[in-house]
């Protein structure tokens, strides 16, 4: 929801730290595979119940998320490094779910379930429309520095984030901020659903 808000001021403030990236030679997809590993490692802390060394290596993550695409406009975006990234972006997403739930299996269980179900349906939503809007020649005008076409929403990469976070700091509370997250992305996913069929049908 906040992202299109954002973006131009987390290109800003990425743009130093990537033109440095690119003087020692580290490319785009270097950035991208770092930082999907680096954020992995939150699955064993999150396992451990080691929250905040999990909350580190999950922003980390998402600052190489970031960096990535800074790196790719100073040198070359390609197709490739697009489908790398999104990919391994819905991988670290549930993955981290799947921390919490191997963190209290009693208690988190159901509520991680749920929530990985839900990411399924954001994922679909989100990868299928872009193949089609690709194959129609439809315009982002909104995200028009996005390798794929990008299907806004309740629930974006900024409230991933937060939820992140708050499921980090406040672990006992996991099932209710996990549930109440997975209803947002569910609002995602059916106005996703609704506006993609809508205009696949014009």
């Amino acid at each position: 929801m906040f992202d299109p808000f954002l973006t131009p001021y987390t290109k800003q403030i990425l743009n130093e730290p990537a033109r440095w990236l690119v003087k020692q030679n580290i490319k785009a997809d270097h950035v991208t595979v770092g930082g999907f590993f680096v954020g992995m490692l939150a699955v064993p802390a999150l396992a451990l119940e080691y929250y905040l060394p999990a909350l580190v290596f999950i922003l980390l993550n998402r600052l190489a998320d970031g960096l990535d695409g800074a790196v790719a406009r100073l040198t070359k975006t390609t197709d490739a490094g697009g489908y790398l990234d999104i990919v391994l972006d819905f991988v670290f997403y549930s993955a981290v779910v799947f921390g919490f739930l191997l963190a209290n299996p009693g208690n988190n269980a159901v509520a991680a379930g749920v929530l990985m179900v839900t990411f399924m349906g954001t994922g679909a939503t989100f990868l299928a429309f872009a193949s089609l809007a690709a194959k129609r020649g439809i315009e982002n005008l909104s995200y028009p520095n996005k390798s794929l076409h990008y299907m806004g929403g309740l629930t974006e990469g900024f409230e991933t984030i937060i939820a992140f976070i708050l499921f980090c700091l406040l672990p006992n509370q996991f099932v209710w901020l996990a549930s109440l997250f997975a209803v947002m992305c569910w609002v995602t996913v059916l106005t996703r659903l609704y506006s993609g069929y809508q205009t696949l049908k014009l």
